[in-house]
């Protein structure tokens, strides 16, 4: 086949050169045409103009990046060339080739440097033909190559004579990573309206592969990594914008430009660019200006954020707006410049934009418009921001119909209400006034006023509507900070009166450490860093640091951040060690002691900090409303409170803290709560009474105890249970155990029976008790002579008895009383025996019939009782009619006594009515000569007085 002999591997000879000329020129022209190409390329590897092409995978990408193969991004403009086949022709260049041109504007100080092509084939590339494209400047468009090389020239020259029916489309292309250096974006602009419509019918993409080498580096360098395309976004048609985020800033990125519609791909050349190299800056921004000691007029400005490298700066000025006839007005280093002395009655415009200082690179965008007319009042500063206590300077020049006024004759007022003495006036040169405000003090807020208005006016007093505005706020800010038990943190806290600080301030905490405690010097403007605090919800700012050194020392301080400037707190050092907030105690044991009665407290000290400790127990009452008592402890790990109450359970507590002072007390331990003891046996068994029941035809008794539970300060502190003791005629004793029970019943089989109840707790049983012996004999033996009842009132009925002479052996008497109109319990009390009257309180109603017993008690035995029911009726009239006296008696006493003050009180007026009608002598002249002593009455007689 033709091919075959096309492809022979004796064609490099020159026999089989011109045989293959002459095949391929006549029979196929086109085979010819990639003959030719291919043996350029050759000659070029010959000449040394290439390396050695390699292959450009996804994961392994070798590429063949020489000085002379990729282009270098420059910071402006170039263009991209591509020639489109013609839809008829067959022509189409071999896949990946390449063509990389690029010529320096010479406007940007920079050298022309030409690049040539080369052949690389890549896996995600290889699958689309591509027609020719090159990168070229702005001015040259032609896509030169290096002068010397003769035979590319001619190669090119072939190549558009053969296709001159394409089509030239080109684009302006830019790349710049962005003022925040956080992207890169390449954008492509249509030259021409070919090219606009490729644009708006392809589909672009950028793709690159990132590099850890520099342009000028080896000339073959591999990188491992991927490709990674980005679709570019072309919604706007004339411009297409490729966007490439978080850029790494000192990394080479290698990328090419893809236009494809399906079909036809059109190819950029490889392009290589450093990130950092084509930084556009953001703006300047906070133009303002003020006023030297030398009264000059100063434009400043603060650096751009972030600020990618030294930057220089172009000022421009506008001295007529009508004319919009910008004057390029200084190119400086500083972040300020002097202006020059500017014409009264004219505006002054300026803006700022900044680029890096050295080599070329993007301008950033033009600053905010600063306008200065120099016919009003000029300030300098005309907002400042300061602390309290603090002094400040503010320059001024007034300005009266385009006329300076002397600084002589310029007076200060402040909020127009207080004129500032002279003695803080300094005038710097003829038409520039100073005035120095010394310990100022907070700005009180004046409704939505949160500054001082300081007004420059002439000496009669003439003050212009402007003023300079003075924010004055108190940074005395509190720094409070706590290291946790286990050294592991320390937390810092603070706040501040944010309603004093004005809108659109930032508070940051600032701290630097020393190695070994505080330093002797706070200094705020040694390096430090910055700590992230989260406001709480008590409206705290709080703040960890973790890890931490205990035994360094951590100046800190907010910082206030606002637009006009920036304030710190005084500055405050912490030691972390000295700041330890220890673990409570722990393993806490409380108990009442049965011996000495003190309430005994131990625990175990937290292992940090190694310092000695001291400690607070604190103490209540449990079951009661809680009133804690606290008792100190130093060092020892126990302590002993006397209590009051021995018998209660005790709510108990311990925390800690450095025995110096210095930190904070721990929290409260966990709660124990301490188990009653008892102290001592009880001091006495219950009272108790009895009921009996016969069984006739049994010849026998029932007989049941009963008696209320021992209160706490009789049994010391608790019973366990109650132990009956019986004792009969027989000589018999025995005991039984009845636990807590307060009833007890037995049968009472012999003459004489004798019972003896006693209380038992955990240390014994009760010494003192009381006894009861039931005797059939003694049962009817009458003691009692009388036995009355009387219903003093609703709650008291009074009982009195007489006994029969001769009674001896008497030890108490029992009360018993029940209602009989209603079926309730029957209720009895023990009385002492030396007495005869007792008054029983309960509910008692009149009509209703009652039945009160009285037992007297001998030693022998419960005698016969005495039975009343209901009450006496003569003496319950008597007391009756008592009642009524009762009433009557006190009416008549409070008649007595108002009768009495009506006396009185009539005796004094008939003195002064009689002291008014008896003139005095001493005052009327008519009466000095009558004697009063004789009173004549109508009738003629004598009275004598």
């Amino acid at each position: 086949m033709v091919r075959g002999k096309c492809m022979d591997n004796d064609w490099r000879n020159k026999a089989s050169w011109k045989y293959l000329h002459t095949m391929c020129m006549h029979a196929y022209p086109l085979l010819y045409m990639y003959i030719y190409t291919y043996i350029f390329i050759l000659h070029l590897l010959n000449a040394g103009s290439v390396v050695q092409p390699a292959a450009l995978t996804t994961d392994f990408v070798p590429l063949s990046a020489t000085r002379s193969s990729v282009f270098q991004v420059p910071p402006w403009n170039f263009i991209l060339s591509c020639i489109l086949p013609n839809k008829t022709s067959d022509f189409s260049m071999a896949s990946g080739f390449l063509k990389t041109v690029s010529s320096m504007r010479e406007e940007q100080g920079a050298n022309a440097t030409i690049f040539h092509s080369s052949r690389t084939y890549s896996a995600g590339l290889q699958a689309k033909e591509d027609p020719f494209c090159c990168i070229s400047s702005e001015t040259d468009l032609n896509c030169p190559l290096h002068k010397d090389d003769i035979a590319a020239k001619q190669f090119f020259s072939n190549m558009r004579a053969l296709f001159y029916h394409q089509i030239d489309l080109r684009w302006s292309m830019w790349c710049w990573t962005t003022g925040n250096m956080e992207m890169l974006i390449c954008s492509l602009k249509a030259s021409d309206e070919k090219s606009y419509y490729v644009n708006s019918e392809y589909r672009t993409n950028l793709s690159y592969v990132l590099s850890d080498f520099s342009f000028e580096e080896s000339s073959i360098v591999s990188q491992k990594g991927s490709v990674l395309a980005i679709p570019c976004n072309c919604s706007a048609h004339e411009i297409c914008e490729c966007l490439v985020p978080s850029v790494k800033l000192k990394n080479t990125y290698t990328m090419w430009v893809e236009i494809t519609n399906g079909t036809t791909s059109l190819r950029s050349p490889l392009m290589s660019v450093k990130p950092l190299d084509i930084v556009k800056p953001n703006p300047p921004f906070n133009l303002h200006m003020e006023i030297t000691e030398r009264g000059e007029l100063k434009l400043c400005w603060s650096n751009p954020k972030p600020m990618p490298y030294e930057l220089q700066y172009e000022v421009r000025r506008l001295v007529n707006s009508s004319e919009n006839a910008w004057q390029i007005f200084q190119i400086v280093r500083e972040t300020s410049v002097i202006t020059d002395k500017m014409q009264l009655g004219s505006s002054h415009s300026f803006q700022v934009r900044c680029r890096s200082l050295y080599g070329p690179g993007f301008w950033s965008d033009w600053s905010n418009l600063y306008d200065l007319n120099s016919q009003e009042v000029i300030y300098t500063p005309s907002k400042i921001l300061t602390s309290v206590g603090s002094d400040v300077s503010i320059y001024c020049i007034y300005n009266n119909k385009n006329k300076p006024v002397s600084s002589k004759k310029i007076a200060w007022w402040l909020n127009l209400a207080e004129r500032i003495p002279e003695h803080h006036y300094t005038p710097v040169n003829d038409h520039v006034g100073k005035v120095t405000l010394v310990s100022l003090n907070a700005t009180r807020p004046k409704g939505k006023f949160l500054y001082d208005a300081l007004y420059c006016c002439q000496q009669n007093d003439e003050c212009h509507h402007r003023y300079a505005e003075i924010y004055i706020i108190d940074v005395n800010i509190s720094i409070s900070c706590e290291t946790d038990g286990n050294l592991n943190k320390m937390t810092c806290r603070w706040t501040t009166n944010r309603t004093m600080l004005l809108e659109g301030s930032t508070l940051q905490l600032k701290y630097y450490r020393s190695r070994l405690y505080c330093s002797s010097m706070e200094n705020t403007h040694q390096q430090s860093d910055s700590k992230g605090c989260q406001l709480q919800r008590d409206d705290f700012f709080e703040c960890t640091f973790q890890p931490i050194f205990p035994l360094s020392g951590y100046t800190m301080w907010i910082e206030i951040n606002h637009q006009l400037g920036t304030l710190e707190s005084p500055p405050v050092c912490v030691i972390p060690m000295n700041v330890v907030k220890p673990l409570p105690p722990s393993r806490i044991k409380a108990e009442i002691t049965v011996h000495s009665g003190l309430l005994n407290v131990s625990w175990k000290r937290p292992i940090l900090p190694v310092y000695d400790l001291r400690f607070q127990i604190r103490y209540s009452v449990h079951g009661e409303e809680t009133v804690w008592k606290t008792y100190d402890v130093v060092q020892v790990e126990s302590g002993s409170v006397e209590v009051v109450d021995l018998c209660a359970a005790y709510l108990v507590q311990v925390r800690c803290s450095r025995v110096d002072g210095l930190g904070y007390w721990s929290d409260w331990s966990t709660l124990v709560c301490t188990v009653i003891k008892d102290v001592k046996a009880p001091v006495r068994g219950p009272i108790f009474w009895k009921h009996s029941q016969e069984d006739p035809v049994n010849k026998q008794k029932n007989v049941t105890l009963f008696w209320q539970p021992l209160m706490k300060n009789q049994s010391l502190c608790s019973v366990k249970g109650y132990k009956v003791v019986h004792h009969t005629s027989n000589n018999d004793s025995w005991s039984e155990y009845i636990g807590n029970e307060t009833r007890y019943a037995f049968l009472w089989t012999e003459s004489v029976h004798t019972v003896t109840v006693l209380a038992i707790n955990s240390v014994g049983a009760s010494l003192t008790n009381s006894n009861l012996t039931l005797s059939e004999e003694t049962s009817t033996v009458n003691v009692v002579h009388s036995f009355r009842a009387y219903l003093i009132n609703s709650s008291s009925v009074a009982l009195s008895w007489t006994l029969l002479p001769g009674v001896r052996g008497l030890t108490a008497f029992v009360v018993e009383w029940e209602n009989l109109n209603r079926e309730e319990q029957i209720k009895w009390i023990q009385v002492p025996s030396n007495m005869s009257r007792f008054y029983v309180t309960d509910y008692f109603v009149a009509i209703d019939n009652y039945r009160f017993i009285l037992y007297p008690i001998l030693a022998e035995g419960v005698s016969k009782p005495k039975i009343t029911n209901g009450f006496t009726k003569d003496d319950h009239q008597r007391i009756q009619n008592d009642m009524g006296l009762y009433v009557i008696v006190p009416l008549i006493m409070l008649s007595s006594v108002l009768l009495l003050g009506t006396l009185l009180i009539s005796h004094q007026r008939m003195r002064k009515m009689l002291w008014e009608d008896v003139p005095n002598p001493k005052n009327c002249s008519w009466a000095q000569e009558v004697n009063f002593q004789k009173v004549t009455n109508v009738t003629g007689g004598t009275l004598h007085v």
